[in-house]
C-alpha cells in the first residue's frame, strides 16, 4: 500500500509520497498510475519526500507522465505545507527543501487549520537566468520569446491578446508545438503572458510532462522575470493564472527571486 497526501497550490495538484514507499526505478510507473485522472487518484505530479533534518527534507519530482523534473515551485510549496502541518509550524518558521535544482528555503507566512490545513508560504527560488530567444515553427512562423531558467527551463511569450492568441493560434496549440521544439532538446515549459498593468500580469501555462495547467510556481516566476526585466513592470508583481494569483518579488538580474502563494492539504489515503 502506498500512503499519500494530496495537496494543491492554486489548483496545481500534487501527491506527496514518502520516498521509501517504492524503489527508485519504480517511481515513473507509479507516478503515471497514481496521477491518472480517471483510473488513479489524479494529480499533476508526485513529490517523493524524505526527511533530512528537524525542519528539512528532500523531494524528487515526477510529472504526471512519469518524467523526472528538476523542480516545481508549487510542488515544493505543497511539500512545505505538508512539513508545516507535521511539525506544527507557526507563522515565521522556516523550512528547507532540497530539490534537483538546489535547496529552497520556505518561510511560513500564515497558517489556517480550519476547515482544512492551508499555508501561505514564501519560497526563495534562486537567481533566475534569462535571454531573448527566437524560434521558427513548423510552418516557418517566427516566434519571439524569452528563455528563462528558474531551476527548470521555460520559454516565455508576451502577447497583446487577452485570449493569449499568438501568431494567429491559440496558446494550447502553440504550447504543444513549442514545448517539444528542436531548440529545446530536453523540452521546455511554455508560458504566455499578458501585461495587465505595471504591477499585474495574467498567464497561461503549457507544462512539460503535463500539458495545460491551472498554475505553476516556476512558470509564474519565469513569466514575472520576462515582464519585470523586459516589459517595464514593477516588483512585487501579481501573477494571475486560471487557478489563482501568486506574488513575485525580484529586484533584477543577479538577485534572488521570491515567490509567495498558498498551498492546501486536501486529502489523505492509501493506494495499491
Amino acid at each position: 500500500m502506498i500512503r499519500f497526501t494530496k495537496a494543491h497550490a492554486c489548483g496545481n495538484d500534487f501527491l506527496i509520497v514518502r520516498e521509501d514507499s517504492t524503489a527508485d526505478g519504480e517511481r515513473a510507473s507509479l507516478t503515471r498510475r497514481l496521477c491518472a485522472r480517471h483510473s488513479g487518484i489524479g494529480a499533476d505530479g508526485v513529490e517523493f519526500f524524505a526527511w533530512t533534518g528537524p525542519a528539512s527534507g528532500r523531494v524528487w519530482l515526477h510529472n504526471a507522465d512519469g518524467s523526472a523534473a528538476e523542480i516545481s515551485g508549487n510542488g515544493t510549496r505543497c511539500a512545505a505545507a505538508w512539513m508545516a502541518e507535521a511539525l506544527g509550524c507557526q507563522a515565521g518558521d522556516k523550512l528547507q527543501i532540497s530539490t534537483d535544482a538546489g535547496v529552497r528555503e520556505c518561510r511560513v507566512d500564515k497558517i489556517c487549520r480550519e476547515p482544512g490545513f492551508t499555508a501561505e508560504i514564501t519560497t526563495a527560488m534562486g537567481v533566475p537566468r534569462f535571454a531573448p530567444h527566437s524560434l521558427l515553427l513548423g510552418d516557418g512562423t517566427e516566434i519571439v520569446g524569452v528563455e528563462v531558467s528558474t531551476g527548470n527551463p521555460h520559454f516565455v511569450i508576451v502577447v497583446e491578446d487577452e485570449q493569449f492568441v499568438a501568431a494567429g493560434r491559440g496558446w494550447e496549440s502553440l504550447g504543444a508545438e513549442i514545448f517539444a521544439h528542436k531548440d529545446f532538446p530536453g523540452q521546455t515549459n511554455v508560458e504566455f503572458v499578458h501585461v495587465v498593468n505595471e504591477h499585474s500580469i495574467a498567464i497561461r501555462i503549457f507544462e512539460r510532462g503535463v500539458g495545460p495547467t491551472s498554475s505553476s510556481g516556476t512558470g509564474s516566476s519565469a513569466a514575472a522575470v520576462a515582464a519585470l526585466a523586459l516589459r517595464g513592470c514593477t516588483s512585487p508583481l501579481t501573477v494571475s493564472a486560471p487557478g489563482g494569483a501568486q506574488t513575485v518579488a525580484w529586484s533584477g538580474p543577479g538577485a534572488e527571486l521570491f515567490l509567495t502563494g498558498p498551498a492546501a492539504l486536501i486529502a489523505r489515503g492509501e493506494a495499491y
